[in-house]
């Protein structure tokens, strides 16, 4: 299993991402991996505390595999790509508290807990429609995810990116994000794809070494970007990690067993065949942000 290193923190700071269980998840992952797999990856926590040779991952959200591809183009560059951040940051009138471009005192005494948005709303708006114009520069989009509330990626049913602002702006945190997401990238070889999960999987040339890390959409959550996960969809998940034991891959995979009174008993139940560890969390989604003590999450692995 792995060791204790620092854990790295994404820059897309998904709501429900794994920095917070990567302590715990990158423990149980096996000692020796060659290909590093994500057919879900997300904001990419799991993968960027992970210990592979080359990485290949995968989401079926365009503008979440633009951003990692766009952002990773700068590998290496972490100033180059914050001056073109900042200069936007500048040009748009938005707080910057990492640069001490900070809300004045008087609004904050004012609106105590929401003097960010209130600040930043009109620059947000603004900077929100001029990327909607064309949807193709990923540094706005990025902005907008930095900025936007609970830092998602929403577009409504015309295409247009519809997320308010958020109470929040480009701290040191994002800084330090961007800084250790692209020493990363610099430093490993990373290979991005856009499609289903198991179309994705089906281009794979496994290995000895190859490992499969699985975040799936939770049946149980209602969670934004768990909508469209149905039963279906879970069986079809755990007969494809079925097929993929009986060809002696490794994979491991989180899930949610329950939630506000909810089990998810088929996935349950199928985990019996397997090893499952339970994972401290105190899961929490985007349309809830209260901490649920009945909430049992859980790491689910084919290997001990």
């Amino acid at each position: 299993m792995m060791g204790n290193e620092k854990t790295i923190r994404s820059p897309f700071f998904y709501v429900g991402d794994k920095y917070k269980l990567m302590p715990q998840l990158k423990q149980l992952m096996p000692e020796n991996i060659e290909q590093y797999i994500e057919p879900f990856v997300g904001g990419g926590s799991s993968f960027l505390n992970s210990k592979g040779t080359l990485y290949i991952l995968n989401d079926i959200d365009f503008y979440v595999v633009e951003l990692h591809r766009q952002m990773g183009r700068y590998a290496g560059r972490a100033d180059e790509l914050c001056g073109e951040l900042f200069e936007m940051i500048d040009f748009y009138g938005l707080s910057c508290s990492y640069r001490g471009i900070c809300v004045p005192n008087e609004m904050k005494k004012k609106y105590v807990k929401t003097y960010y948005s209130r600040y930043n709303k009109e620059a947000y708006l603004k900077l929100r429609k001029d990327f909607n114009i064309k949807k193709n520069d990923f540094l706005k989009l990025y902005l907008l995810l930095i900025y936007g509330f609970n830092h998602m990626l929403r577009f409504n049913g015309k295409g247009d990116f519809n997320l308010p602002v958020g109470n929040v702006d480009f701290n040191g945190n994002v800084y330090q994000a961007l800084h250790d997401y692209l020493e990363f990238a610099g430093e490993h070889e990373t290979r991005f794809f856009n499609m289903d999960y198991i179309s994705f999987l089906e281009t794979i040339r496994f290995e000895k070494d190859s490992y499969v890390f699985l975040d799936p959409p939770y049946l149980i959550s209602m969670s934004e970007y768990n909508k469209l996960w149905n039963d279906k969809k879970e069986d079809e998940l755990c007969e494809y990690l079925d097929s993929l034991d009986d060809r002696n891959i490794k994979f491991g995979i989180t899930n949610l067993i329950t939630h506000k009174g909810r089990t998810n008993q088929r996935f349950l139940e199928w985990s019996k065949k397997y090893h499952a560890y339970d994972v401290q969390s105190n899961y929490i989604s985007f349309n809830d942000n209260t901490i649920k003590a009945d909430s049992k999450e859980v790491f689910v692995t084919n290997y001990s």
